[in-house]
């Protein structure tokens, strides 16, 4: 485990230097209201897990458990999907062919909004994503193709893709000249955290989020904010082997990063999303590194606790089962209460 806590003035001169990039929305009102619209749209579970409260070392750990959002497994359900309904409700998605890449539940969100809206779906696949994945994605009727060894390779396939064949191309990172609509996505992720805020008591004093290219994770913490300003501490948790926003937060500027396959297959992705950096470099308190044992020790806590997920999944719960070892570093106390999402289903 790593943990940095970025100085003030780095972290604003970092969001100042990507001003000409837009910051995560925190207008969770037009999502969740069309959401609402989907017969499978429900709100998903917070509960309060004194058995990882224990593991913890906390006074109480509450768990949002996106594990049966919208029948897809995964908090992607929002992402995506939402995207190509806000594009049928302008009369341009029927007959459209959106393009993607995915690590994990992207591109079954992609998949199945497109399904449900009139249009195709073409997910491009690492060699590293097991092929059972790529099976839901056949079966809800996704086009899949094989591009490279690891997600920014499918990434830059996918990109291709959407330029020769006149794709639109939906991913859920942004970069320079592409910023519409992973903008949209991140909105409906706000959904989650708006049902959090509905449900919790009091806020919470911390909340460990996890990342990929990050879009979760800044989604949430804008949200937090919005609802809850500077209350809860929120540390961000990545895979050692995929360090992209905190290697940004410490060198000051977006970096891409190397590093092996992690076993964390969802989180493990090499550069951040620039609207996700920039909120972030905002909103958290600090930026956490977690190795592959302290990843399958929080997924096994959690399984124990009966709610099993994938190490990519319980990385929050993973991150602070981890933060433990020095939790005066971290603030924590027997009296902290803490917020973590269990982002997606065990595989």
């Amino acid at each position: 485990m790593e943990y940095l806590i970025p100085p003030p003035a780095a972290a604003t001169a970092l969001f100042d230097s990507l001003a000409a990039y837009p910051a995560p929305s925190i207008d969770a009102e037009r999502a969740s209201a069309l959401l609402s619209r989907c017969p499978v749209a429900q709100v998903t579970p917070l509960a309060s897990v004194p058995d990882l409260a224990q593991h913890a070392g906390v006074g109480a750990v509450f768990v949002k458990d996106e594990r049966e959002r919208m029948g897809l497994g995964s908090f992607k359900a929002l992402g995506a999907a939402y995207v190509i309904a806000r594009d049928a409700e302008l009369g341009r998605a029927a007959g459209q062919t959106y393009v993607t890449a995915s690590a994990g539940n992207h591109g079954l969100s992609v998949a199945a909004g497109a399904q449900a809206f009139g249009a195709k779906a073409v997910v491009f696949l690492a060699q590293t994503v097991p092929e059972a994945f790529a099976d839901r994605l056949r079966d809800i009727g996704a086009d899949v193709r094989r591009h490279g060894a690891i997600y920014e390779d499918s990434m830059a396939g996918a990109a291709a893709a959407a330029t020769e064949n006149d794709w639109v191309l939906l991913s859920d990172s942004s970069w320079p000249g592409y910023f519409e609509r992973p903008h949209v996505l991140m909105e409906g992720y706000l959904v989650l955290m708006q049902e959090v805020v509905d449900q919790m008591d009091a806020p919470p004093t911390h909340i460990f989020l996890q990342a990929g290219v990050g879009g979760l994770a800044a989604a949430s913490a804008a949200y937090a904010r919005k609802a809850w300003g500077a209350t809860p501490r929120i540390i961000v948790v990545e895979p050692d082997a995929a360090p992209a926003l905190f290697a940004s937060i410490k060198a000051g500027s977006p970096q891409v990063t190397t590093g092996p396959s992690s076993q964390m297959g969802r989180l493990d992705c090499k550069e951040p999303s620039l609207i996700a950096l920039k909120g972030l470099a905002q909103d958290a308190d600090g930026f956490m590194l977690i190795t592959e044992a302290e990843g399958a020790t929080g997924s096994d806590i959690c399984a124990a606790a009966g709610y099993a997920s994938t190490p990519s999944g319980a990385a929050g719960v993973a991150g602070l089962i981890a933060a433990k070892a020095d939790q005066a570093a971290f603030g924590l106390t027997t009296d902290a209460r803490v917020l973590v999402i269990l982002s997606e289903e065990a595989s």
